[in-house]
Formats: structure tokens, C-alpha cells, sequence
């Protein structure tokens, strides 16, 4: 991919780095809008902004008035929209057809084998229904950008945020599954053997799970990485941010702020008498915005919530966008729940000793629905699902020893406890516990 003046984005060093931000969110809240003002604001600071958008419903080109030309079948470039602006619309169903027909061809180069599958049977066409293929190859487009040493800050334009979450969660799961069914030491023995084929297959399958990697590091850097929850001040989007924040709590991805789009301003005194029936309602309509914006200030209380403006005429091209830029682009500190550079949980002995020991381990988890919580344990794992989202923990080495013997709510987080299970219990040389 190469921008505008036509040569391909460097790579940075590793104290260079650029930073990530995505922009989340229901459909029709604003997102594409508040990304793009936003680029405009930190471009005006100085900074070197892209726009990204992943969302295939794109519509960076049109909140910025722009036309981002592409071949069909082709990966549309990176626009200059500013001197320190660019914009791209990132085609993962173009990338799709593209990396399959490389994949392909380099498999095709090994010769023929008898291993039951042929990938050239396939026309990249067939697997555009694959789930979140292309969503994964849109993420590693966007780690790749982030890489390079063209922009201070990549702004990420997301789709709707079901599809966002089940995209956020399928690195660490894929990577995961992958190592379950066919673990690494295995793949290098094939690698390694006298089947020419299998190797390239191996070595193919090698540089997909370093992209994947890098995906599942990107989003798991909380120094980096950051989300900012777009929502406009109605109740069932209320509702909707607050399943959004416990499912990106849970996926251990560092949420910057809440922007609370679409709000009327106040009205002036002046310009028409109060008994109108069109103030009254204007009136009575901003007044239960602000009960609303209240609310989530009350129970989102550790995250920055900024309110945007309902601006009448939707806001398209420069000029609109850069009056915007100056609320949503503030200097802030985002800290999700105080532990914006912590561990995502803590474990500790609790009470007892030896086999009479109960641990708890406590996740930040905030505005979970109860009924929503789910937990199950896998080997060393313990399966936590809230509010549609399901993500596999990691346990401390103390805890895979134990069993799940409760689980409750307290605030923001949610505690587990674990009893020592005897039957693996570390013992005394008598065959006693330890």
C-alpha cells in the first residue's frame, strides 16, 4: 500500500511507534464523523493523523467530502487529504482475494501431494463468507499501517460493535485453537520432513500466525492502543454502552472515553417565547438528553464522557469537521477504571492454607449484566462470558491446581474463588497435602 506522493510507509522504531485509536460503536451514532473530526483536530496539533476504516459500510471519503478512487478487485491507496491528514478505506474483500491467490500460488509451487485437500481447487470468490476472515485481515492491514513511520496516530473507523468485539476476540481465540489442534512442535516437525508440500504449508501457515500475533499484541497494548465509545444520549443507546463497556473490559481492551454525540444545545432565551410549542418540546427533549448524560456520568464515573453538539446540518468536508475537532480532539487521561496500565486481574490467598486455601482472583468487569455471566474452565483456562462476549484467562500458576468453588459481583469487578483440588495438590513425601 503506498500513500499519495507514491512511496511505501518506512517502518518505525520500537520507541516510535505510532498510537491506535478506534472509534466504536452502534450504527448510526456518528462514529465515521467524530473519527474524522478527530484526525482533523490532531492534525491541526501537529501531529501526522490516518484515517482507517474497516467498517465495509465505508463512508470516510463521504464525512470528508473526498473521493478515494480504487480499481475494482484492487486495495484502494492511502488519499492525502491534508498536508498531515491521509485517509484510506481498507478493502478487506479485495485483501481476501489477494492473499488467497498468493497463498495459493506458493502452495502450488510445492508440487503435488496426497494430503486430501487442494486449496486451488477454491476461487477466492468462495470464502468471502468465511466469519471473520476478513475482518482479521483488515486488522492486520491496520497493524501494518501502524507500523510504519508515516503518522503520529492511526484513528481506526470501526463497523458496528457486535462485529467489532467478535473481531477484537478472534486473535487470541484463533491463536489458541491453533495450538490446541495442531501445536507448534508438531508443525516444525512436519516443516522439517521429506514432504516438500507440507512445508510450504507449514511456512504459510507460520507467517499467518505471526499477522495474527501481531493483531492480538497491538490490541492487547494498553500503552498504544485505546477505544473511544461513541453514543448519543437516548436510553437504549445508553444501555448499548454499557454492554459495550463490560465486553471491552472483559477483552482487556483500554477504553479512553465515552463521547456523547447529538446533544441539542441550550436554546436562547430570546428567540421565541416559551409557551411555543416547538420550544417546549425542544426543551423537554434536551432536558431528558441531559437525565441521560447524567446517568452514564453517574455510572461510567471513571471514564472521561465529553458531549458533542448536535450540529443540525450533518457535518461533511473540512470547514464542518474542524468545528467538531476542538471537542472530541481534548487533551485527556483515560484510565478506564484506574487500571488503564495494570495487570487485567490480581489473585490472592483469601483465607486458609495448604488444601483448606481459597484464592480470588478478581477481573475489573464493570456494568456486566448478571444475567449475562457465564463461567466455565477449559485445561488451564477459566471461560468468562458477559453481555455476548466470551474470552478465555489465562489462570496463575496456583489456580490450575484449584477448582472454581464461587463466583460474585463486587462493583467494577467480578471475584472468583478457587479451592485447592487434593487430587493434584502438591503433597508432603507421606502422601499428605502440603
Amino acid at each position: 500500500m503506498s500513500v499519495g506522493n507514491g512511496h511505501a510507509p518506512g517502518r518505525r522504531t520500537a520507541d516510535t511507534t505510532s498510537t491506535v485509536e478506534f472509534f466504536v460503536g452502534k450504527g448510526g451514532v456518528g462514529k465515521t464523523t467524530l473519527a474524522c473530526a478527530a484526525a482533523i483536530g490532531h492534525a491541526q496539533r501537529g501531529r501526522r493523523v490516518l484515517v482507517a476504516s474497516i467498517d465495509q459500510a465505508h463512508s470516510v471519503a463521504d464525512a470528508f467530502g473526498i473521493t478515494i478512487a480504487r480499481m475494482p478487485g484492487t486495495t484502494a491507496g492511502i488519499h492525502r487529504v491534508t498536508e498531515r491528514l491521509d485517509a484510506v478505506e481498507i478493502d478487506s474483500l479485495a485483501l481476501l482475494e489477494q492473499r488467497f491467490r498468493d497463498t495459493t500460488r506458493l502452495i502450488a509451487a510445492g508440487g503435488r501431494h496426497e494430503h486430501g485437500f487442494d486449496l486451488t481447487a477454491l476461487d477466492p470468490a468462495e470464502l468471502t463468507g468465511l466469519p471473520g476472515v476478513q475482518e482479521l485481515l483488515a486488522l492486520a492491514e491496520v497493524v501494518e499501517l501502524a507500523g510504519s513511520d508515516e503518522w503520529d496516530i492511526v484513528i481506526v473507523d470501526c463497523g458496528a460493535t457486535a462485529d467489532l468485539q467478535r473481531t477484537i476476540a478472534a486473535p487470541a481465540t484463533l491463536l489458541g485453537y491453533l495450538e490446541r489442534i495442531w501445536p507448534q512442535h508438531e508443525r516444525v516437525g512436519a516443516a522439517i520432513g521429506p514432504d516438500l508440500r507440507l512445508a510450504v504449508v507449514v511456512a504459510t501457515l507460520e507467517r499467518a500466525v505471526e499477522a495474527v500475533t501481531a493483531i492480538r499484541d497491538l490490541l492487547a497494548d494498553r500503552e498504544r492502543t485505546t477505544a473511544r465509545l461513541v453514543t448519543v444520549p437516548e436510553r437504549v443507546a445508553l444501555a448499548e454502552a454499557a454492554r459495550t463497556r463490560s465486553a471491552m473490559a472483559l477483552l482487556n481492551m483500554r477504553l479512553d472515553g465515552v463521547i456523547v454525540n447529538k446533544v441539542l444545545d441550550q436554546l436562547d432565551s430570546a428567540s421565541r417565547a416559551p409557551a411555543d410549542p416547538v420550544v417546549r418540546w425542544y426543551r423537554e427533549r434536551r432536558a431528558g438528553q441531559l437525565d441521560i448524560i447524567a446517568e452514564l456520568e453517574r455510572v461510567m464515573a471513571d471514564v472521561p464522557i465529553v458531549v458533542a453538539a448536535h450540529t443540525g446540518t450533518e457535518p461533511v468536508g473540512l470547514a464542518p469537521l474542524g468545528a467538531l475537532a476542538g471537542t472530541v480532539c481534548e487533551e485527556r487521561v483515560g484510565v478506564d477504571g484506574g487500571v488503564a496500565n495494570g495487570a487485567p486481574s490480581t489473585v490472592r490467598l483469601e483465607s486458609g492454607a495448604g488444601v483448606d486455601s481459597i484464592y480470588a482472583m478478581r477481573m475489573h468487569l464493570p456494568l456486566v449484566d448478571p444475567a449475562s455471566l457465564s463461567l466455565g474452565r477449559a485445561e488451564d483456562d477459566l471461560i468468562v462470558g458477559a453481555d455476548g462476549v466470551r474470552q478465555r484467562v489465562r489462570l496463575a500458576s496456583v489456580l490450575r491446581r484449584c477448582e472454581v468453588d464461587s463466583a460474585e459481583l463486587d462493583g467494577h469487578s467480578l471475584v472468583v474463588r478457587f479451592r485447592p483440588n487434593p487430587a493434584v495438590w502438591p503433597q508432603h513425601s507421606d502422601g499428605t497435602p502440603l
